[in-house]
């Protein structure tokens, strides 16, 4: 099967373009999970991912997670509806002044209401004020992402929409693999 990967990026802290915030009583509010903790990383990630076919990080075990949450510039905002999580997006300062967006996705019961483009908002304004929450990180320079064929419908035109470009785009043929659900089984 051709998988399409697409690469974007923003470099200027002007390049955003913020989702309008969802309606106060859908409950929805994001949140920076402060504490690492794989177990909830892990959960996010699959519960995500699932669908999606994600599944680089499946092989983790739960000390690699740890090694990985605990490095400097690393964060992850968790979207919650009415307090129950909805989806992450992850974070990764780079050399350079980069931040990669790593991770960005909802769970599918919460998809198609509007929260991902705020979700995102949110995450993209958080990569470009890294540096203010970790001393002697240097400011920001470049946010980027890749996206392909095999993630959701929207993800695409979402990045676009809040002022990612597309900077390089790759077809690779890649073995047809069953999405791995969110738990082994599922």
């Amino acid at each position: 099967m051709e998988v399409v990967t697409w690469y974007l990026e923003q470099t200027s802290p002007t390049d955003p373009r913020p989702a309008t915030a969802p309606d106060p009583a859908q409950g929805v509010r994001v949140a920076r999970a402060r504490v690492p903790s794989p177990e909830f990383s892990r959960f996010l990630y699959t519960a995500v991912g699932g669908d999606v076919s994600w599944t680089d990080r499946l092989s983790w075990d739960r000390e690699r997670w740890r090694a990985f949450l605990e490095r400097p510039a690393v964060e992850t905002l968790v979207a919650y509806v009415h307090d129950t999580p909805a989806g992450f997006i992850e974070l990764e300062g780079q050399s350079g002044g980069a931040v990669e967006i790593s991770y960005f996705g909802l769970l599918p019961d919460f998809r198609g209401r509007g929260i991902g483009g705020h979700l995102l908002s949110e995450g993209v304004a958080r990569a470009w004020d890294l540096a203010e929450r970790w001393p002697g990180r240097e400011a920001t320079r470049r946010v980027w992402v890749h996206t392909c064929s095999l993630d959701g419908p929207h993800a695409l035109t979402n990045y676009e929409r809040r002022g990612f470009r597309v900077y390089d785009v790759r077809r690779e043929v890649e073995p047809v693999r069953p999405t791995p659900g969110p738990w082994p089984g599922a």
